[in-house]
C-alpha cells in the first residue's frame, strides 16, 4: 500500500490557499494518490458547527482563550474522524490550515502564550505532524487587495495590524522549522504559485518528472 502523506497549506487570509489546495489535490491524483481535501476548522459535521461559531461576525465578544479552544476542538475531531483514517489507508490529505494557524493567529496575533497553545494541542501533535507545510508568503496588505471585501466573517474583520502580527508569526515559524515549512512566493499568479508547489512535491515525493 502506498504510504499516506499529510500536507498543510498556511498563510494569511487572501493568500490563495483554497485554490492551491485544489491544485495540489489534482496533481497528487495524477501521481497515483487518492487525495482527501479538507479544512481546519471544519471538515466534519461537528467541526463545521464549530467553524460557524468561530466565523460568525456576530460573535465579536469571543475571548481569545475561547477562540483557541474552539479551534483545537474542531481540529481534534478532524484528525480523529478524517485525517488519521485517511492516512492509514495510504491517502494524501491536503488541509487548508492546521496547528500552525493557531500559533500564528492566537499566539502571535492575539498575544496568547504559545507554549500553552501547543500544550492544548498535544492530543493532536502526539498523533501526527504534517509531512510538509506550504506557507504562502504574501504581505497582508497585498492579500487584502486581492481578496473580495464582501460580507467579511469575524476573523476577516480584524484590523491590518493584527494580520501583520500573524504574518510575522508565520515568518518566524518558517525560520524555526525549515525542514517542514516551505515558503512559497504567493505574490505570483495562481499558476506561478502552483509551479513552486509542484517542484517541492516532485522533490519530496521523488516523483518522476518525465
Amino acid at each position: 500500500m502506498k504510504k499516506g502523506i499529510f500536507i498543510t497549506v498556511e498563510g494569511v487570509d487572501g493568500s490563495g490557499k483554497s485554490t492551491q489546495v485544489r491544485i495540489i489535490g489534482d496533481y497528487l491524483k495524477e501521481k497515483g494518490y487518492e487525495p482527501v481535501l479538507t479544512k481546519d476548522p471544519g471538515g466534519t459535521f461537528i467541526g463545521d458547527l464549530i467553524r460557524n461559531i468561530l466565523l460568525d461576525a456576530g460573535n465579536r465578544g469571543m475571548h481569545p482563550l475561547t477562540e483557541m479552544l474552539l479551534f483545537t476542538a474542531s481540529r481534534v475531531q478532524l484528525v480523529m474522524e478524517v485525517i488519521k483514517p485517511a492516512l492509514e489507508e495510504g491517502k494524501a490529505v491536503i488541509c487548508d490550515r492546521f496547528i500552525d494557524s493557531s500559533v500564528a493567529y492566537q499566539g502571535f496575533g492575539r498575544g496568547m502564550d504559545i507554549d500553552a497553545i501547543l500544550e492544548v494541542n498535544k492530543p493532536v501533535t502526539d498523533i501526527l505532524v504534517p509531512d510538509i507545510t506550504f506557507f504562502l508568503d504574501i504581505p497582508p496588505e497585498e492579500a487584502f487587495r486581492r481578496k473580495a471585501r464582501g460580507a467579511a466573517d469575524r476573523m476577516e474583520r480584524e484590523k491590518e495590524d493584527f494580520y501583520l502580527k500573524v504574518y510575522e508569526g508565520y515568518k518566524k515559524l518558517s525560520s524555526m522549522f525549515p525542514d517542514r515549512i516551505k515558503t512559497i512566493d504567493a505574490s505570483l499568479d495562481a499558476e506561478g504559485v502552483a509551479r513552486q508547489l509542484k517542484a517541492w512535491l516532485d522533490k519530496i515525493l521523488a516523483f518522476d518528472k518525465a
